[in-house]
């Protein structure tokens, strides 16, 4: 039962968003960017951030959620499953398994990305805008795990809900749907 009164029809971070549609804009703007913008990482590398950072936070919405995008995009689901219990032997490239390190250190705590991970990244090809953007992915995805948990907001239990809202992520984006916005 959520903390505060939202729409039973929009689970998770969609009902705490439509709540207050002055802080969701620049939310899912934030994020549009960052997931879905111009980047050397690739849609599926972001969302495999988004991933690690909301299990690691034990948010089972995002984490659900952002699996779904993850494997969708990639077209299978071993990768994302590996990233999250294995990530050793992922198969994803090395900079990737350092990126994500990163990330997972981001969620702990931020003052835990070491100068030596940093190098480490660095020497296998990480951009400073990649590694920028990873640990503001973590970061904002705290945020949205904090969020999500922090006001108890619907979390669906079928997977197919999130088969759906991961193909809605991908197809769709991150911004606000043109038919909602002529409805406010």
């Amino acid at each position: 039962m959520p903390h505060i009164s939202l729409e039973e029809h929009l689970p998770g971070i969609t009902g705490l968003l439509e709540y207050r549609l002055d802080t969701a804009y620049p939310i899912r703007d934030l994020t549009q960017i960052l997931l879905r913008g111009e980047s050397t990482l690739t849609q599926a590398e972001r969302e495999l951030i988004a991933t690690v950072v909301s299990a690691g936070n034990e948010c089972k919405f995002c984490t659900a959620a952002h699996t779904a995008a993850a494997d969708i995009l990639l077209g299978e689901c071993n990768t994302t499953q590996m990233v999250l219990h294995d990530l050793e032997n992922a198969p994803v490239s090395d900079k990737m398994k350092v990126l994500l390190e990163i990330a997972r250190n981001v969620q702990i705590s931020g003052k835990r990305v070491s100068p030596s991970i940093i190098e480490k990244a660095k020497s296998l090809g990480a951009t400073d805008l990649e590694i920028h953007d990873t640990v503001l992915i973590a970061a904002l995805f705290c945020l949205y795990n904090k969020y999500v948990d922090g006001l108890a907001s619907i979390t669906p239990n079928d997977p197919a809900f999130y088969q759906t809202l991961g193909n809605k992520i991908v197809n769709q984006g991150y911004l606000r749907s043109p038919q909602l916005i002529k409805k406010s």
